[in-house]
């Protein structure tokens, strides 16, 4: 079965081929902002214009504006393919990555850029790789509390790193082809946003007016 994968929800822009756990095709752009216009052309460089069985596409947390293109662009391929969309975590996504680029390391956070000066965050373990704490939006003082001794990935490290210098924080952003390190229970959310907080504008639907 190949599988595409999306990843629009933080300044990256991502996508990969995945068939049989092993990624066959990828790109990875850190745009910042454009993922509209960024995202279709990568899908289209994929061998087969990307066509595959199944989607998977991060739902978030992140940028509110990211993580809806790439929920538009899956659902809109879902249709005209005919094929299931599937959801995964970018909290999820960059804790997998980093357990299996160190192996020794058995607990860690993530946290990610969460606007309005908040980061979101999240801990997990590993293995076996589980979460371990509840996804937060939190003040980078509260976040700096709340991480304790565990190392700290992601985005949102830049705003912790101003506070405690000397902890031991390492940016970073999730990359499309680190889905084929996810658990299978962590690769079948359903597709639509985690926004770890309440939305700076909702659609009408998501205001009860549609």
């Amino acid at each position: 079965m190949r599988t595409l994968v999306i990843e629009t929800a933080t300044a990256a822009c991502s996508v990969a081929l995945l068939e049989g756990g092993a990624v066959i095709a990828r790109g990875h752009d850190v745009v910042g902002r454009g993922h509209a216009e960024r995202l279709v052309p990568m899908i289209a460089e994929l061998p087969g214009q990307g066509r595959a069985d199944r989607i998977l596409v991060d739902v978030g947390p992140g940028s509110f504006t990211g993580v809806r293109v790439g929920l538009a662009a899956a659902r809109g391929l879902a249709i005209g393919w005919s094929i299931p969309v599937f959801g995964y975590s970018s909290m999820a996504l960059i804790a997998a990555a980093r357990f299996h680029a160190d192996p020794d390391l058995a607990t860690l956070a993530v946290t990610l850029e969460g606007g309005h000066g908040e980061v979101f965050m999240q801990a997990f373990t590993s293995p076996p790789f589980r979460e371990e704490s509840q996804l937060l939006s939190l003040a980078p003082p509260a976040a700096l509390a709340a991480l304790g001794t565990r190392r700290a990935f992601g985005s949102g490290v830049q705003r912790l790193s101003a506070l405690a210098p000397d902890m031991d924080l390492h940016d970073a952003l999730p990359d499309a082809a680190d889905a084929a390190l996810l658990p299978a229970e962590f690769a079948a959310l359903p597709p639509r946003p985690i926004y770890g907080r309440a939305p700076d504008a909702k659609t009408l639907a998501e205001r009860g007016l549609a």
